[in-house]
């Protein structure tokens, strides 16, 4: 037997902390990880490759429907960079080559077209965890997914109307059956870009999904890693998924690195596990965390931070509420589900980050038909400072800018 065939076993992975790192030094690496300390260019300069900066820091870019201030997607940009052109990131979205495409990552998000392929374990899921009007239109009428993933592969980017009334002329069905039912066709569409059939090519500006043929869509390096036949290992997918997440905390707990692609403990542990083996991640101790931390390799050690920032309730910073709680003692949760009347600090509330801490909330709107970003309710942590108060003004101001407002009121 030739000995390189042998397989050598593997080392044990030692788990035991090599440092211990005080909160503060846990804050400014995470900030530091997700482009808080990157220079930002100057008001409205900013250029795609400060937008590839921002894509490279965090890796996800979550995406929500609400409008009240701005669509969720623009925020962690102006978060990082200040006020700049929308139109960059909707360009890194929908134009060749693409430097952005949908998919179920945390939630609905913007990753890069290498990052889609890992996902493969949760397209292969479709019909299981999918919502029940999706699996049941997978189940009970195969015919009309097919039909749609054709029309969408010789015809698209269409949103699901567009779809509709093309399967209407070019394949008219009687009513009397289930005809062109939208919600039917809806469903198919949402199927199969769930199972990674077709992706999206951006959205509208009414927020509806523009489907299209992952061939046509993904950029030429990336179309053969996401083709079915060449797709990565399972393990290999969690692995690099894990790594990406460690890159954009710099440091964390497990459950930081799971919560990043929602990965589940079996997933994400043996992924762990091998990015230790590999000298990428570093087990560490961060006092007054109850978890076990994970340092990454080549995170940024800052000694000092000057980070402002209002920060969407969708920001990667803050969207794992329990590292939010234990590494910034702030407590937050989004209250735009709950009642009015229930509400702690209002609807679209905005952690504000100032000197490396979250030291404050601001339920923000812009009153387009007026002009205004109005500051409807602020709520300050204890003991805030005055340069706090002054640099939330200043932000706000800002924001107004970017948002072609002409006045800030707070109350």
């Amino acid at each position: 037997m030739n000995p390189r065939q042998v397989t050598q076993p593997v080392a044990p992975v030692d788990a035991a902390p090599t440092e211990t790192l005080t909160m503060a030094q846990a804050r400014r690496i995470a900030l530091a990880a997700q482009g808080f300390h990157d220079r930002r260019p100057e008001p409205f300069g900013a250029t795609m490759r400060h937008v590839q900066r921002v894509i490279d820091r965090v890796g996800i870019i979550q995406i929500d429907s609400v409008n009240v201030l701005s669509r969720s997607q623009y925020l962690p940009l102006f978060s990082r960079l200040g006020p700049y052109d929308t139109a960059l990131l909707d360009r890194a979205r929908d134009v060749a080559p693409r430097r952005l495409v949908e998919y179920w990552a945390h939630e609905a998000s913007l990753i890069p077209p290498a990052t889609w392929p890992h996902l493969t374990f949760r397209m292969r899921r479709a019909e299981a965890d999918s919502w029940g009007g999706m699996q049941r239109v997978a189940r009970e009428q195969a015919e009309l997914v097919a039909t749609v993933e054709a029309e969408v592969r010789a015809h698209g980017p269409l949103t699901a109307r567009e779809v509709e009334s093309r399967l209407e002329h070019d394949t008219p069905r009687s009513k009397d059956n289930w005809g062109w039912n939208w919600s039917a066709v809806k469903n198919a569409l949402e199927h199969l870009f769930w199972a990674g059939r077709i992706t999206s090519a951006g959205r509208t500006t009414q927020f509806e999904r523009r489907y299209a043929a992952v061939e046509s869509t993904f950029p030429p390096a990336a179309r053969a890693a996401a083709s079915p036949d060449n797709r990565p290992p399972l393990e290999e997918s969690f692995v690099e998924l894990v790594r990406i997440a460690a890159r954009a905390h710099g440091i964390g707990s497990e459950l930081c690195l799971r919560d990043y692609f929602r990965l589940k403990g079996a997933q994400a542990r043996p992924a762990i596990d091998e990015l230790v083996r590999l000298g990428e991640l570093r087990p560490v101790q961060v006092r007054g965390w109850k978890r076990p931390a994970y340092l990454h390799v080549d995170a940024a050690r800052p000694r000092r931070t000057d980070a402002e920032a209002l920060l969407s309730p969708f920001d990667s910073l803050v969207w794992q509420r329990d590292r939010t709680h234990e590494l910034f003692d702030f407590h937050y949760r989004i209250e735009i589900y709950t009642p009015a009347a229930d509400r702690v600090h209002g609807y679209y509330v905005l952690p504000f980050l100032h000197g490396g801490e979250l030291v404050g909330r601001v339920d923000l709107k812009a009153d387009r038909k007026s002009s205004v970003l109005r500051a409807q309710r602020i709520s300050w942590e204890p003991r805030v400072s005055p340069a706090a108060v002054e640099a939330l003004g200043r932000n706000l101001r800002s924001m107004a800018d970017w948002l072609e407002l002409t006045d800030v009121a707070m109350p």
